[in-house]
This record gives structure tokens, C-alpha cells and sequence, in this order.
């Protein structure tokens, strides 16, 4: 027989990343550090940003589980969150209720969070975009949660099939959030700028008329050819 688990449950003492390792991933394209992580890193497709003009950011995450229809965590961690946390906050995908609102979005912002992300759904869409907060989310609902737990914060979390860790950098944009370990961010760092660097030259290659990328032509060129 299952126990009610404590109303909400805060773990502390994880580390945040350095601001200046931080910065150096604020304004990465998120399919360039996909690219990075092996095409890996990015959360579900639907979980995109209310307000695209204000999508960019990029911070250490502060995780919280909030169970379905309830928004104790949130504000657990909200309570915890530090200026440029991103508090990001798994919800099992629910879509009965909202997970947040324009006023709690507003808190956020005050608080100087740099982003909320959650696989559940937002409320007062035109409220929340007001904050000039990012948040991203998997759509409007605008059915209200409870607050009475349980809910956890500080802990490991996962987002679909994308393991989040407390501290791990959090990286947004108009495409959506990748999440890089912050064990692995030099090494991703390092491939990022080979990959901006290739993107360039073929960027250029375009603009200049290409009409195949290279490495696809290799594989044309080597193709078994059937004439019929």
C-alpha cells in the first residue's frame, strides 16, 4: 500500500555552473547544440515558447516534479530559484490543468528567473507574455491546478525521454530548449564552435548557389544506379 509522500520534499546543495561558463551558451542555436550532443539534448517538439520574440535564454536548472493538477512545486521552486535560474519542471505532461499563470510568471520575472520550462501547460497566455518572462510549455489551458502537493524540488527530473539534473544548463530559443549536462558543456562548447564554423562555410556555399551538400553528394555519387 502506497504512503502519502511529504506535502513538498526540497533537496539543496546542488551546484550551479560558473556565470561566465553560462554565458558562453546564451544566443547558441539549439539545433546547433543538438548537433553538438549527437542530435540529442532537446525536449519534445511541443514544448515551445509562448512568446518567440522573447525566447532566448540561457541558465542552470532548477528542477522541481509537480504532480499532475497541482502546483506545489512551482512555487517550491520558485522559493529556491536564485537570479538566472531557469526553474524547469516536469508535470508527467499533464493537460486537465495549467501548471502556471501570469502571476506566478510575474513572481518569476521579479525574482530574476530567467525562464520557466515545463512539460505541462500555461494559462493567461497574453498575461504571462506581458512578464516578458520565457516560458515554454506544451499549450494553454485555461483550467486552474490546486496547491496542495505533493511536489518535489531540487531532484533529478525527466522530460520525455530528456534526463534533466539539477545545474544542468538550459539553453532556449524560438526552435525550443536543450538541456546540456553540465559535466559535458566544455566538450559541447568545443563542438559547437566546429559546427558554427561548418555552418558558415555552408551557409556561404548556398548564398553562392550550391545546390547539395557535400557530404549527400559523396553518397549520390557512390549510389547503386537502377535504369529502367
Amino acid at each position: 500500500m502506497l504512503e502519502n509522500p511529504p506535502v513538498l520534499t526540497i533537496h539543496r546543495g546542488f551546484r550551479r555552473a560558473d556565470k561566465q561558463l553560462i554565458d558562453r551558451f546564451h544566443g547558441a542555436q539549439t539545433s546547433h547544440l543538438a548537433d553538438a550532443m549527437d542530435g540529442r539534448g532537446a525536449l519534445d517538439y511541443r514544448i515551445k515558447p509562448l512568446d518567440p520574440s522573447t525566447a532566448i535564454f540561457a541558465g542552470p536548472a532548477i528542477t522541481a516534479f509537480a504532480y499532475p493538477a497541482d502546483v506545489m512545486a512551482v512555487f517550491g521552486a520558485l522559493a529556491e530559484a536564485e537570479p538566472g535560474d531557469v526553474i524547469i519542471v516536469a508535470n508527467d505532461a499533464f493537460t486537465r490543468t495549467a501548471v502556471l499563470g501570469d502571476i506566478a510568471a510575474g513572481m518569476m520575472k521579479n525574482k530574476g528567473v530567467a525562464a520557466f520550462v515545463t512539460d505541462g501547460l500555461a494559462r493567461d497566455k497574453a498575461g504571462i507574455i506581458a512578464t516578458g518572462l520565457p516560458v515554454f510549455c506544451q499549450g494553454i489551458q485555461p483550467n486552474s491546478p490546486a496547491m496542495n502537493g505533493p511536489g518535489v524540488v531540487g531532484a533529478p527530473i525527466t522530460l520525455s525521454d530528456v534526463h534533466v539534473e539539477p545545474g544542468d544548463i538550459v539553453v532556449g530559443d524560438a526552435d525550443g530548449v536543450v538541456v546540456v549536462p553540465v559535466a559535458q558543456a566544455e566538450r559541447v562548447l568545443q563542438r559547437l564552435a566546429a559546427i558554427r564554423a561548418a555552418e558558415e562555410r555552408t551557409l556561404k556555399a548556398v548564398a553562392d548557389g550550391a545546390v547539395m551538400a557535400a557530404g549527400a553528394r559523396r553518397f549520390i555519387e557512390q549510389a547503386t544506379i537502377i535504369e529502367r
